[in-house]
């Protein structure tokens, strides 16, 4: 007599924790405002995502704006930290400026949903720091190593936060250019950006390379 089918039985799905929930959220948030902007993302979109009903993101962040901050948090802090990573490993002047563009760089490669996050514009953007402010706190590190320059080369050090403000701007801008198209290659970027930067456009390299390869 043939033996009747078993019924298969499926493990029960492990609950999150509390702490793995959370970081799902985030997880799913940073897509969906990386992709859609702040107004364009919805909390049933996130929970619909997510896998869970609109109260547990209440339940975590209190709701969209409490999700956006922590994400735009956590963002400026991985940037800041590799921006100013690179500037307080000293030496040349011109390696600080190629370190520099190299890690804004390295940033976007590795974290592009965060950094289209940064450079969009939201209120709640604008209460948390936006990637104007960023950018100019770090501009504001670079003025001391300009002014040193500047002085060396009989040049007026008081015009140093201006072109601060330049130097790191033209840095962000291209690193902004650069998230769509991706061409040149990371290092070639990093390359023309130093060379506009140090010989100036009297004085471009034809072929410019980075010191450190």
């Amino acid at each position: 007599m043939p033996s009747e089918p078993r019924e298969s039985k499926r493990a029960p799905r492990a609950r999150m924790t509390a702490s793995q929930r959370r970081e799902q959220l985030l997880a799913v948030g940073r897509g969906l405002f990386a992709t859609k902007g702040f107004e364009g993302t919805s909390v049933e979109e996130i929970a619909s995502t997510a896998g869970v009903s609109k109260p547990v993101v209440y339940e975590h962040f209190g709701g969209k704006e409490g999700l956006y901050a922590v994400i735009v948090d956590r963002e400026v802090r991985a940037l800041t930290g590799a921006l100013t990573g690179a500037l307080a490993e000293g030496g040349h002047p011109k390696a600080m400026v190629e370190r520099t563009a190299l890690a804004l760089l390295g940033y976007i490669e590795s974290s592009e949903d965060g950094f289209r996050i940064l450079v969009r514009d939201s209120p709640v953007a604008q209460a948390t720091g936006t990637f104007s402010s960023l950018i100019g706190d770090v501009a504001t590190q670079v003025e001391h190593i300009l002014a040193d320059q500047l002085k060396r080369n009989g040049l007026d050090p008081r015009t140093a936060p201006l072109y601060a403000q330049m130097l790191v701007g033209m840095v962000a801008l291209t690193g902004q250019y650069w998230l769509d198209a991706r061409q040149p290659k990371k290092a070639d970027v990093a390359a023309h950006l130093v060379n506009l930067a140090w010989n100036g456009l009297a004085g471009m390299e034809r072929k410019p390379g980075l010191i450190g390869g």
